[in-house]
């Protein structure tokens, strides 16, 4: 009975669009094809609202077809916006459909060597909506903009990842090693297990403790000197052991199963915590730190290969980004360690810091442990 009290019902077909952006010098032309039911979807075309859609409904719409797709693009070369602007509204078919093609051209400030390319076509009412990228690197010099692409990248962007960057290969080398550097920054301070695995090191940097018992007493440094050695110590044998892992798996020395590898780095963010709840190493600190930074390079391999490689500079672009990890751990240091060390003889410290944060460290990591290992969702956001 109360299907037969309804009238209609609308679904919408999960969708794909296809995004082609071409890069010569500093110029960008790009073609995108989107469908026109999902554009009807997001923005209504169907101005008669008779469920089909002419090219009179499509051209009247163009103004808006393009402020809404743009609005959902955006490019940055070399972290500077670039511009684009509709040029051309055309209708195709595909197999599934007919497609609006937004024929756009722009500029970027200057020949790129890191480009990012932001998608958020759809995202906020198509989950299962699908972008894929097809990029283009032409020379600067070529006067024929229809040439062969000196390099040709492609990205599959998803609600998951609605940015994809990019770096050039043929760049000038104290570019690629500026971008390179950068991506080593930006690897410790937006990577969330390896931020959470630093703080379970540095959280008892000024403090030392004395057995291993739960209750073992906690001493304070004596110097502040001695406090920032032993942290600097730590961080740099995790970077030396991060980049050896790092620099053989990148370079297909050898190859690892992507789950195995999470799991282990979600467990070394366990133990990191654990260690400052019931120690189990609690002197030479830096070996444990090497141990692990072995399984993070592992980890990180398989998103640098994504980012590129320069083929007659990777040892080059390999120590940029290792030198970047290493800076962006010993920002950190200098960031935490003095502070602490400040407060270092206060019990509120080992309470309202010290604990607290060895308890966060070791619940993230179980819970990533878990999520990763069982495949089941915890609700926790996940590096």
């Amino acid at each position: 009975m109360l299907l037969l009290l309804c009238t209609s019902a609308q679904a919408h077909k999960a969708s794909t669009s296809y995004l082609h952006l071409s890069v010569d010098g500093g110029k960008l032309d790009a073609r995108w094809d989107i469908a026109l039911r999902d554009l009807d979807y997001a923005i209504g075309l169907d101005a008669s609202g008779d469920g089909e859609l002419d090219w009179g409904e499509v051209r009247r719409a163009q103004a808006r077809i393009g402020a809404y797709a743009l609005s959902r693009l955006a490019i940055r070369s070399d972290g500077r916006p670039c511009t684009l602007r509709l040029n051309q509204l055309q209708i195709v078919e595909h197999g599934d459909g007919n497609y609006a093609v937004l024929n756009l051209a722009g500029a970027c400030p200057h020949t790129p060597i890191a480009l990012a390319v932001r998608y958020d076509l759809l995202f906020d009412i198509d989950a299962l909506h699908r972008g894929l990228l097809k990029l283009d690197f032409h020379d600067a010099k070529s006067s024929d903009a229809h040439d062969a692409a000196d390099e040709s990248r492609a990205g599959l962007f998803s609600p998951q990842q609605r940015e994809l960057r990019f770096i050039r290969t043929q760049g000038d080398a104290l570019d690629v090693f500026t971008e390179y550097f950068r991506a080593g920054l930006a690897h410790v301070w937006s990577g969330l297990d390896h931020m959470l695995f630093l703080a379970g090191l540095f959280l008892p940097a000024v403090l030392r403790r004395q057995g291993r018992r739960w209750d073992s007493p906690w001493i304070p440094a004596p110097r502040l000197g001695i406090a920032l050695r032993d942290t600097a110590l730590m961080a740099t044998a995790f970077t030396i052991a991060h980049a050896i892992t790092l620099t053989l798996a990148a370079t297909g020395a050898f190859t690892l199963p992507s789950r195995p590898v999470e799991c282990a780095v979600a467990a070394t963010v366990l133990f990191a915590g654990l260690n400052n709840l019931w120690p189990m190493v609690y002197r030479e600190l830096f070996w444990l730190a090497g141990a692990f930074g072995l399984i993070h390079g592992a980890a990180i391999a398989g998103a640098l290969i994504e980012l590129g490689l320069p083929p007659g500079g990777r040892v080059w672009a390999l120590l940029a980004f290792n030198l970047g990890v290493e800076a962006a751990q010993l920002g950190v240091l200098l960031v935490v360690i003095p502070p602490s060390f400040l407060c270092r003889r206060s019990p509120w410290y080992r309470r309202l810091v010290l604990i607290p944060g060895a308890l966060l460290v070791t619940l993230a990591g179980l819970a990533w442990l878990i999520e990763r290992g069982l495949g089941i969702d915890l609700g926790v956001p996940l590096p």
